[in-house]
């Protein structure tokens, strides 16, 4: 990875002395289409899934992505949540039995400061998150980036100009936020100031939206493989930035036969999967915005714990 690093940087230098201002700082060096590889391991099997990315239908999606991957974040996670035509990854790793969340944001800080350049963080800070509207504070200087993405699916405005690549079908990647983070008991949900996509170009030159529902603009490392055939609903509220490959959609099916296989072998009392519900001293407790960490949110996941799905690697393959 540090020599995929390096060639980024270079390339992303030489691309910069060419062509100043170009949307993407490594516009010279990506293509449309990258390329990666989840490792899954499960049962004493590595199951390598190759996926092709879209920057056609999500590009600072994607360029998040591949630059969190890059840092080997996802190295050594588990599969969270196991179920509902979803397999989710991305938050958490998996200690005598028990999820523990991973410090995201101190891990993306930790790589910023040896070199790695993010560039596509959303960005706000406590004074932005607000109970009820519409009390806002001017963005600023002050302001503190997150490491966050604005999630590009219509739900939050993010409307295409031509049919999407990818859509919620068997193999479908996606970009997940916690829907979890919504408050409860119907109360408004928390809003913040984010940095638009477009750079306020349809904003009337404001590059920040002052009233975004929080959930849309907090995707972090978060992220699951659709395993169903089509959702239209899911189409509109999450950002699907990639699909398996041919080869790729073999190896995702042989994984879930051998899930399925696991399962069929067990007793009738016997479970995959541990209801696993985790409270608020455990949930969200690297969150960086006080109010959000501190509202007393839960989540419940459908864990495999006695055999687990580990994430070996996710490897870049094409940029």
């Amino acid at each position: 990875m540090k020599r995929n690093h390096f060639k980024r940087f270079a390339c992303a230098a030489t691309a910069a002395a060419i062509c100043a201002g170009a949307v993407f700082a490594f516009a010279g060096c990506t293509t449309k289409h990258p390329e990666i590889t989840v490792t899954y391991t499960f049962n004493g099997t590595d199951y390598a899934v190759a996926y092709r990315l879209s920057r056609n239908d999500a590009p600072r999606t994607v360029q998040h992505f591949i630059e969190v991957a890059d840092t080997g974040f996802y190295d050594g996670m588990c599969v969270h949540d196991y179920g509902d035509s979803k397999i989710h990854t991305g938050g958490y790793t998996l200690e005598n039995g028990a999820l523990v969340e991973k410090d995201y944001f101190s891990a993306m800080k930790a790589a910023e400061e040896e070199g790695t350049k993010f560039s596509q963080s959303v960005w706000a800070n406590g004074n932005d998150v607000v109970s009820s509207s519409p009390v806002f504070t001017t963005a600023d200087d002050t302001m503190t980036p997150l490491y966050t993405v604005y999630g590009e699916f219509s739900d939050n405005g993010n409307n295409l100009t031509h049919a999407r690549e990818n859509v919620h079908e068997f193999g479908a990647l996606v970009m997940y936020y916690n829907a979890e983070k919504q408050p409860e008991n119907g109360a408004n949900p928390p809003r913040v100031t984010t940095l638009r996509n477009d750079g306020g170009k349809n904003n009337g030159g404001d590059k920040y939206d002052k009233d975004k529902s929080y959930v849309y603009n907090s995707a972090t490392s978060l992220f699951y493989t659709f395993t169903g055939q089509s959702n239209a609903t899911l189409d509109s509220q999450y950002c699907v930035f990639g699909k398996v490959t041919d080869a790729g959609s073999k190896k995702l099916q042989e994984l879930i036969d051998a899930i399925d296989k696991y399962q069929d072998d067990l007793s009738e009392d016997a479970a995959f999967t541990d209801t696993t519900l985790i409270g608020p001293s455990e949930y969200l407790q690297y969150e960086p915005i006080e109010r959000i960490k501190t509202s007393g949110l839960n989540a419940e996941y459908e864990t495999p714990v006695d055999v687990p799905i580990l994430i070996k690697s996710v490897k870049v393959n094409k940029y």
